[in-house]
């Protein structure tokens, strides 16, 4: 049986020590993605009634990156952290396209797509599904890059609670091609249980269908880089209520 556990400790590792020696290729810092997310006010804390009922002391909203500015940094982050699992070895090298779930994930695999190609010089193609199959003008599924037999695809998404859209998804994109379905990006990793085991999210979807699952930071790395910031007035930006919530909250929920 896998350890999903250590394996994503392991893949995360292998990103980190490749980023030490990546140059331009490094992943990018928790503390400055933190601060990002921040700015957008993208990321929250207080008390949150999630849509699984749990009360989480933070907050992670996808649709504050709304104006062109955000999603081209956002893209930007993405593209960074495929550059760096790239030179770790965890991603392959060549990518064809990047796939991304409407609606949601529409911006996110064109902003990715445009900073791979900005950033890091890869000319990579951008596709996204239609919710309803379209009968004219060029039909089909999907929008943007075509899905042809053999092309390498990476999929891209916000944050992943129970892992219901990839699980919708994969069928889509297989049906169409065979396609070669090579790992999974995500803005946050809420490192939580699911309902029905104490498996993350990401890590039962590595189990089920063998692509790795990578984040840009995961909620304990936020927590921490968060700890060393300040608000305007200098203040300590995570107060000692929030810290023990957010504590408290891990060791209930946390995989």
């Amino acid at each position: 049986m896998v350890d999903n556990a250590h394996t994503e400790r392991t893949v995360a590792a292998d990103v980190a020590a490749a980023s030490n020696a990546a140059g331009s290729n490094a992943a990018p810092s928790h503390e400055e993605f933190t601060q990002f997310l921040l700015e957008c006010g993208a990321l929250k804390f207080g008390s949150f009634t999630l849509k699984s009922g749990r009360q989480s002391p933070y907050f992670i909203n996808a649709g504050s990156f709304n104006d062109g500015t955000r999603i081209a940094r956002l893209g930007e982050y993405y593209a960074a952290t495929i550059a760096a699992a790239q030179a770790a070895g965890v991603l392959p090298a060549h990518i064809d396209t990047v796939f991304g779930p409407a609606y949601k994930g529409i911006p996110l695999a064109v902003s990715t797509s445009m900073a791979l190609a900005a950033r890091h010089g890869q000319n990579v193609g951008y596709t996204f599904d239609r919710k309803e199959k379209k009968d004219h003008g060029d039909g089909g599924m999907f929008v943007g890059t075509q899905l042809t037999d053999g092309m390498s695809v990476l999929m891209v998404d916000d944050v992943m609670t129970a892992g219901t859209a990839v699980r919708e998804v994969v069928p889509k994109l297989r049906a169409a091609a065979n396609v070669n379905i090579v790992g999974l990006v995500l803005s946050v990793d809420r490192m939580e249980k699911t309902k029905d085991s104490d498996q993350s999210a990401v890590q039962a979807v590595h189990e089920e269908f063998g692509f790795p699952v990578l984040a840009i930071a995961n909620v304990r790395e936020i927590f921490a880089a968060a700890g060393k910031l300040s608000a305007a007035d200098g203040t300590p930006l995570l107060d000692d209520s929030i810290k023990a919530a957010a504590k408290e909250y891990l060791e209930k929920y946390g995989a």
